[in-house]
């Protein structure tokens, strides 16, 4: 099984003729990927730890906390309450995150099927929602009473969305076969 690092190190040559690249420079690159979580449900200080520490777990970093920028009475909300967990991943954890998350976390969801290419934006960045944060290995299956869903963005520096998508397909993202109409 090859690592993101040894197939990103592959992708200059792999994407040269369809894009027409003439510089090693040229092709995308994988700047950053942030994990966020959204914790204002949770109202109990036991639960947002919680969420702190298996979002640590899963990541390998721990994770900043977001707080309210506005107050909001018909949600009981004041400004600066807990509302969010965030991780920026880069380098060496970044590469280990992508490929648990690849051949380890998005195969243990249940029905999976593939990732929807739709979730690429113009910018060349793809967002990937995940429902429950128990398919990381990392979270023990016992403690299934509080579950949280994650938003994993994927920054690259590819210029367009056909770019981006057949540079993540390079990297071995399971992509659904085909996209079907909703």
């Amino acid at each position: 099984m090859n690592t993101i690092q040894e197939k990103i190190n592959k992708s200059f040559p792999a994407l040269k003729e369809k894009f027409g690249y003439k510089n090693l420079m040229q092709s995308p690159r994988i700047t950053k990927v942030v994990i966020s979580a959204g914790v204002g449900s949770f109202k109990d200080k036991k639960k947002i730890e919680l969420a702190t520490d298996r979002l640590s777990r899963i990541t390998g970093q721990k994770p900043s906390t977001r707080g309210a920028k506005q107050s909001v009475a018909a949600f009981k909300v004041r400004q600066g309450d807990p509302v969010g967990l965030q991780v920026t991943l880069r380098g060496k954890r970044m590469n280990a995150f992508l490929d648990r998350l690849i051949h380890v976390a998005l195969p243990r969801t249940k029905d999976f099927r593939g990732i929807s290419k739709s979730s690429a934006d113009e910018m060349g960045n793809y967002t990937l929602g995940i429902k429950e944060h128990t398919i990381f290995p990392e979270t023990a299956d016992e403690e299934l009473k509080d579950v949280f869903g994650l938003a994993v963005t994927i920054v690259t520096t590819a210029k367009s969305k056909e770019e981006l998508i057949t540079f993540l397909e390079h990297l071995g993202f399971p992509f659904r076969k085909s996209e079907e109409k909703r």
